[in-house]
């Protein structure tokens, strides 16, 4: 697609918007659409139907009329009723595969939550289904619009840290919650931690250095979390920390610091770029202490005179509807929506997730395996 100018929602037709997996996050999507000018839910597809109640009880929140809205239980019962222009993938990760199956060759415009896949082979076959598309295939990689990570990402390319050498990326959070199925706490349903979680920071890694990796080094393990819980006989199975360092074909590293039982944190996210001329670091508060009443902060440090110096975050007065990611999903909707309209190219990419995904599922074998990964190994080439 080319480039083109930003659309006027205002002069085009309302966009019918599609919400297959009606779980949490594509309760958010369906609030994001709410408050989006321009566009309705017009369809909801799920196998559970509780969770479609509970999702045409947020259309109604929404202010948008329940009664107007389709429901389907199989993707293909929604592709026969030419019900959306635009169609969410938010279902569990491991049945995103199958579920895009049936959208390949019908012209509907895709936004895919993380990750892509649970697999590199799924993400390599969904990638290449993708490329074929005629509609934008948009990857769902959010963090990437958080407007304090946004800040930090513009400073750093910038040049205010110098040539960047080091980029360092911690998340001290809660554990996973609790979701329809219990499907999140096994590897074989996520892809693993640092496939499900992770997959956001790996491609943040990525978009920062502007390349990428060519090697993952990990050690991580499920030490705390879940381990109490039972699911049809079965313990769960999932990380809930680990160290991974992610090396570059031009010597640049990265290191993830992730932590799932450090809900005692002041900020949950930190990214800190080190380069020769200095430091670019960014902090943000989890949700909890959003609400008592701690914000983002944005520093910029330089190495010829020692300082360190505060940069003002002004708010983002687009965002029509916060939810749980500082605006980052609301921001995410608008610019595909955009792209919809203006024929431009998506701002994320199903490659960009097919790496994020391997980056993960990298990190995983090297911990099982207790050496260094290579991306080669997973049929990758960073050089390519």
């Amino acid at each position: 697609m080319s480039e083109a100018t930003e659309a006027d929602p205002s002069t085009e037709p309302e966009l019918r918007v599609a919400v297959i997996g009606t779980g949490m996050m594509g309760g958010e999507h369906i609030r994001n659409v709410g408050a989006l000018p321009g566009a309705t839910v017009t369809a909801l597809v799920d196998p559970e139907a509780a969770s479609i109640a509970g999702a045409l009880a947020t259309v109604a929140d929404t202010g948008a009329d329940p009664d107007a809205v389709a429901t389907f239980a199989d993707v293909e019962a929604l592709v026969r009723a030419d019900a959306a222009d635009l169609v969410v993938v938010a279902s569990p990760n491991h049945t995103h595969r199958a579920v895009l199956d049936p959208l390949w060759g019908t012209g509907l415009h895709l936004l895919i939550e993380k990750p892509l896949c649970t697999t590199v082979d799924d993400a390599q076959a969904v990638a290449a289904a993708a490329a074929d598309h005629d509609g934008v295939v948009w990857m769902g990689l959010e963090y990437r619009f958080m407007p304090p990570v946004a800040a930090f990402v513009e400073r750093v390319h910038a040049g205010d840290a110098g040539d960047v050498r080091m980029l360092f990326v911690r998340e001290h959070r809660f554990p996973f919650l609790v979701k329809v199925g219990d499907w999140n706490r096994f590897t074989r349903n996520t892809g693993g931690t640092l496939v499900e979680k992770c997959c956001h920071f790996f491609d943040l890694m990525n978009l920062v250095l502007g390349e990428r990796p060519a090697r993952v080094l990990a050690s991580g393990g499920q030490d705390v979390n879940h381990l109490d819980e039972v699911y049809d006989g079965e313990v769960p199975d999932i990380a809930d920390n680990a160290f991974v360092i992610v090396d570059y074909p031009s010597g640049r590293r990265a290191l993830l610091d992730l932590c799932m039982f450090a809900e005692g944190s002041r900020f949950e996210k930190e990214l800190v770029a080190t380069g020769d001329a200095g430091k670019v670091e960014v902090f943000l508060p989890g949700f909890m202490e959003v609400a008592r009443g701690r914000s983002a902060e944005l520093n910029v440090g330089r190495r010829a005179d020692w300082s360190t110096t505060p940069v003002p975050l002004a708010a983002d007065d687009r965002i029509g509807y916060q939810g749980h990611h500082h605006g980052a999903s609301y921001l995410e909707l608008l610019g595909l929506v955009d792209a919809v309209r203006s024929g431009a190219a998506p701002a994320v990419t199903v490659d960009d997730g097919l790496w994020s995904v391997a980056m993960g599922v990298a990190a995983h074998r090297s911990i099982d395996e207790g050496r260094p990964v290579t991306l080669a190994e997973l049929g990758l080439d960073p050089t390519a």
